[in-house]
């Protein structure tokens, strides 16, 4: 039950509440999973299946990219239908999804099942986060409940390596999407009983043709700025981006003319609302990004098992959470811009130790620089759900919560692909005028193409041409990740000073404006 309230203050949180937020912490903990070991996976995967390059880049990022671009249309589908009963949908379909993944037969298969999985994961992210808003109206308790919240993505994030590498240890790499099975089943024994019923009064369908052109310009101008950051600007890719925006600009045009539009693109005329979308979208990028790299440097580069790998990117998790729990606390001190700017400095220094590394450095330099930048950005990932939902009035709440999640999900998936591509490029350009003797000339072009490519071949390889093209490889793809991490120091840098530029100078207490305005339905104890 809640605590009694007067007219001048929201109601607060009970027991029943916080037992749902426990509740809501078991698909975020998978969603978090999920991303962690599907990098871990991605070498034994490439393996089994003959991955090239770009499949490898699709396998990762194609879920995050279906999930930011069905979001705000999931969002408005569970206005719809009620928000528990979206959640445990979501949960049904997510579980057979991840099933079809864990025995794909061929990238282009488990391509497929990893977008079946996101479109479902779009599910999963707006109804827990539209369930805690509506649970907790009291600005500070909805502050440390999405504080908690945060924590427990990034809780997943660390405990994933760790299960991952277990199961990769010990069985095929299709182990690693079956966790979704027994989370799922847990949540939809236990979200009935725990979790209230919301739906908004006024009951909004989707415009198919919005959701359409969302897709149509999203996926398109992805494709391009993959393929222009791998192999420059090429008529393929070029031509792709340039049909996304156009798409872009005819549903940014939509959406002015409907009475209820899909995105209320008016939204973006607020400097803070805007500025902390971009922070939070590309603050998330820089670490999804060196998370794509990192992985793949630790068992490429450093020769780990896929256990060992997982250990030792446990710490860099266990700091986000760090970040994520302390950034409320020290908001009510100094205001949000000023711990988000901190945070963006903190990153900016652990990308400048991973922009100076080089292969005989060990993994103290590695680790201390990932430690810095998961701790800054934890700021920022705490910190982000609030001001964009504070930065706008209750009637929009909704849309802002749906938007800050798409920006965070279309984010980690742009850092994979934007920094997964400069990785790539440099290291093709590094290994071009390589050749190693021994090596059969049909061969090349993959060793050319990745440093897992690369290593397989040095084994097959006697003598010290072996060795000779491991190490160089190893070097190839290290200048790719200072490369990468230039890059981020230099955003995140700059993102710091549009925090403090742009956000405001409001305390934390007061960033979360109330509830949006809408009704819940009886808090049933089974799916209606």
């Amino acid at each position: 039950m809640t605590s009694p309230t007067t007219a001048a203050s929201p109601p607060r949180a009970g027991r029943r509440e916080w037992t749902g937020l426990a509740v809501l912490a078991l698909p975020t903990l998978l969603l978090a999973l999920d991303l962690s070991v599907t990098y871990l996976a991605l070498p034994s995967l490439t393996d089994d299946l003959g991955a090239g390059a770009t499949e490898q880049l699709w396998i990762t990022d194609v879920y995050g990219f279906l999930t930011a671009g069905f979001l705000v249309t999931m969002g408005t589908l569970g206005d719809r239908v009620g928000r528990r009963k979206l959640l445990l949908y979501g949960a049904v379909a997510f579980g057979i999804a991840s099933a079809v993944a864990a025995w794909s037969t061929s990238p282009g298969m488990l391509i497929a099942a990893r977008a079946a999985m996101g479109v479902a994961g779009a599910t999963l992210m707006p109804s827990t986060l539209a369930l805690i808003s509506n649970m907790f109206q009291d600005p500070r308790q909805r502050g440390m409940a999405f504080a908690v919240w945060m924590s427990c993505f990034m809780g997943g994030a660390a405990a994933g390596p760790v299960i991952g590498g277990a199961l990769l240890s010990h069985f095929w790499w299709g182990s690693v999407f079956l966790l979704a099975i027994p989370v799922m089943v847990l949540l939809l024994a236990v979200g009935p009983v725990f979790l209230p019923e919301y739906r908004s009064p006024q009951v909004r369908g989707a415009d198919p043709l919005s959701v359409a052109l969302s897709l149509l310009a999203m996926l398109p101008l992805v494709y391009g700025i993959k393929d222009m950051a791998r192999d420059g600007v090429q008529p393929l890719g070029a031509a792709a981006a340039v049909a996304g925006l156009a798409f872009g600009a005819v549903f940014v045009a939509r959406q002015r003319r409907l009475a209820d539009p899909l995105l209320d693109v008016r939204l973006f005329k607020r400097l803070a609302f805007t500025a902390a979308l971009v922070i939070l979208m590309l603050g998330v990028a820089t670490q999804g990004g060196v998370m794509f790299l990192i992985s793949r440097y630790l068992q490429s580069v450093e020769g780990f098992t896929p256990l060992h790998a997982g250990l030792w990117l446990v710490p860099s998790s266990l700091a986000m959470v760090v970040g994520s729990m302390l950034a409320p606390l020290a908001a009510r001190r100094f205001t949000p811009r000023v711990v988000i700017a901190a945070g963006m400095g903190l990153a900016a220094v652990g990308f400048a130790l991973l922009a100076v590394l080089d292969t005989s450095d060990g993994l103290s330099q590695l680790v201390g620089g990932i430690i810095l930048v998961f701790l800054g950005i934890g700021f920022v990932g705490a910190l982000g759900q609030d001001l964009v939902v504070g930065s706008v009035p209750p009637a929009n709440a909704g849309a802002a919560a749906a938007l800050s999640q798409t920006s965070g999900d279309f984010g980690i998936s742009l850092g994979v692909a934007a920094l997964g591509s400069i990785g790539a490029a440099v290291y093709g350009a590094r290994m071009d005028g390589f050749s190693p003797s021994g090596a059969p000339a049909g061969a090349l072009p993959d060793v050319r193409q990745s440093v897992e490519a690369a290593a397989q071949e040095a084994g097959r390889l006697s003598g010290d041409a072996g060795a000779r093209l491991l190490e160089h490889a190893r070097e190839a793809f290290t200048s790719g990740l200072n490369a990468a991490a230039v890059v981020s120091a230099v955003l995140v840098a700059a993102l710091g000073v549009l925090a403090l530029g742009a956000l405001g100078s409001r305390s934390a207490a007061g960033a979360v404006s109330p509830a949006a305005e809408e009704s819940p339905a009886p808090t049933a104890t089974a799916v209606e």
